[in-house]
């Protein structure tokens, strides 16, 4: 049992967030179901304010359950063994995509959340990934499937799934309703009440969930406890600023649905200390930030605006508005990070570059991705116009050329530098597998599925893949190069994730920024030719300090900022990591 103050001090809390959430009721017995459904009740761990449980040497990889695959091996095994085999030194953080039973969307359409689907393998297999690294998951949360027992239990008026769901008047107002989609929001249910009307932000295969019913949160909750007890410790909050739902509003980022963040965040590390919640969401930079809340709401947001931007700066060989974004980013404080991605498996968000890019911009960069061969989707406005979402295409085509002169030979040198960038910039770098492995857009795959997004979203025989990186094949290249990043980056503390961050101006042709750990023990100058032309800087411009011996980590060239005059070169495409020695 745990001390009588322990459990008082965070029933009080509990209570308090509930009543930021469900206003007009006692929430006291609410409280204690949600106490004993974690656990809570039994044993309770006090987590420390302001801990990061992070640092330099933390390198996350994005992966399907089954994007590699072996004959007679269930898919999570053949993961393991080459995460073992091949990333053992590399990454420590594992984020497996849904790998629950599910009816579409890769997996984002989940069945049953207690389960592991048959597909990928048991929960065993997820267990044992768990052991050799930090396991993040997805909990799809905002909805399920249509499929779910819960939704079988609408059609037939039965409890408890009649009630988790959002039933909604087709005359009612949805106008300010802000949507990811172009499907209609609202999917036609007969029930033994009559025709219903179920709110469908996705998809018409995934309704969403009635959290204004405390029932739902109780059910997650429960699924939040045995996910931790199968060994996940970093939640992955899919879609989480649609969670809330309130006529008249736009439906996104409500105030109930951060209380609900904070909430989970309380239950979850008074349970396990050093567990993670990382919030989705795919919205404009000002909004995103806004889920870290007080440092007491989400521990890690991703840094959305950084693929589309940093895509354009490589692209148009100027990172004028990398720059000014990157400045605009507060820093991250002590128990709170970025991740930082250039790739996942949805597509390179437009949302994140509103406000940043400017339209042309955006539009010039649409038709550049066309002709590389990717594709668009699109989201519905309140005035039924459609407008571009995210950008569907493979990271290594995406970066074959300039949106000036179309393909080109810098290819393999751009994808490097636009990693490279990723390394150094503060946060929790993030590779998708499919980058790491430099795959190419899956024609097949797309036409096969109808959904642009699997494009990006090959399966990978791994016996095939294994000879490719034994050979001198692009994959092979890309795969070795930033295997030897990442080593260089792991041991470097101006590299942790919390470390100060300022953007250096040299021009609007190379991106600089310089880091400095927080024990102020090593700063690292990194300098990036975003261009396909040599450049060359003056070392008096970039301002050492101290003065004395500088040494590039890249390629080991010292420089003397006392007494060379020379100016540093630096190739199209090419990074130097400036290191006082």
């Amino acid at each position: 049992m745990p001390l009588p103050d322990q459990y008082d001090e965070l029933h009080g809390r509990v209570v308090r967030h509930l009543d930021q959430i469900y206003e007009y009721r006692d929430n006291a017995q609410l409280t204690e179901q949600l106490l004993s459904t974690m656990g809570l009740d039994r044993k309770i761990n006090i987590p420390e304010a302001h801990t990061s449980h992070w640092d330099e040497t933390d390198i996350a990889v994005i992966t399907y359950g089954n994007s590699l695959l072996q004959d007679g091996e269930k898919p999570l095994q053949t993961l393991h063994r080459f995460l073992s085999e091949q990333l053992g030194d590399a990454v420590s953080i594992v984020h497996i995509l849904p790998f629950f039973p599910y009816s579409s969307d890769d997996g984002f359409a989940v069945m049953e959340y207690t389960q592991v689907g048959d597909l990928f393998g048991a929960w065993p297999d997820i267990q044992k990934i768990a052991t050799d690294f930090k396991l993040m998951s997805d909990l799809v949360i905002n909805h399920c499937s249509a499929r779910s027992r819960w939704f079988e239990q609408l059609k037939k008026g039965e409890p408890p799934g009649k009630d988790y769901f959002i039933g909604v008047s087709p005359q009612a107002d949805l106008s300010q309703v802000v949507r990811p989609r172009t499907s209609p929001l609202l999917r036609e249910v007969h029930t033994p009440e009559g025709l219903e009307y179920i709110w469908c932000t996705f998809s018409h295969d995934q309704p969403d969930l009635n959290f204004a019913n405390p029932d739902v949160l109780l059910e997650f909750v429960n699924i939040i406890r045995l996910h931790l007890e199968f060994g996940v410790k970093i939640f992955r909050l899919d879609a989480i600023a649609f969670l809330w739902k309130e006529l008249g509003t736009n439906c996104i980022n409500l105030p109930q649905t951060h209380e609900i963040v904070r909430l989970l965040r309380t239950l979850i590390e008074h349970h396990t200390p050093d567990a993670i919640i990382i919030t989705e969401t795919n919205i404009p930079v000002r909004e995103n930030l806004t889920y870290f809340g007080n440092a007491n709401e989400a521990h890690m947001v991703y840094n959305f605006s950084l693929p589309p931007l940093l895509l354009h700066a490589l692209l148009s060989g100027d990172c004028h508005y990398l720059k000014t974004w990157i400045m605009s980013m507060p820093q991250a404080i002590m128990g709170t990070a970025y991740l930082n991605f250039i790739a996942s498996h949805d597509g390179i968000g437009l949302r994140p570059a509103e406000g940043l890019l400017e339209d042309s911009e955006i539009d010039e960069l649409i038709s550049t991705m066309e002709d590389f061969g990717g594709y668009i989707s699109w989201r519905a406005l309140a005035d039924h116009v459609n407008r571009p979402y995210e950008i569907n295409i493979s990271l290594f085509d995406a970066l074959q050329g300039t949106l000036a002169h179309g393909p080109d030979q810098w290819q393999e040198q751009r994808f490097i530098c636009a990693h490279t960038i990723m390394l150094a910039l503060e946060g929790i770098p993030a590779f998708y597998i499919h980058s790491l492995l430099a795959t190419r857009n899956d024609y097949e795959k797309l036409q096969n599925s109808n959904n642009n997004r699997a494009i990006n979203r090959h399966n990978w025989d791994v016996d095939t893949l294994l000879e490719l990186l034994a050979e001198d094949s692009h994959h092979a290249r890309i795969y070795r190069e930033l295997k030897e990043l990442i080593a260089i980056r792991r041991q470097q503390p101006a590299f942790h994730p919390n470390a100060s961050q300022t953007v250096l101006h040299l021009g609007d042709a190379i991106f600089a920024f310089w880091r400095e750990d927080p024990e102020h023990q090593q700063s690292v100058y990194s300098l990036s030719n975003v261009t396909d032309q040599l450049q060359m800087i003056n070392v008096a411009d970039i301002n050492l300090t101290p003065s004395g011996l500088w040494e590039d980590l890249l390629s080991n060239t010292v420089i003397d900022n006392n007494t060379s005059d020379a100016p540093l070169q630096l190739q199209p495409y090419q990074t130097i990591w400036l290191s006082h020695r």
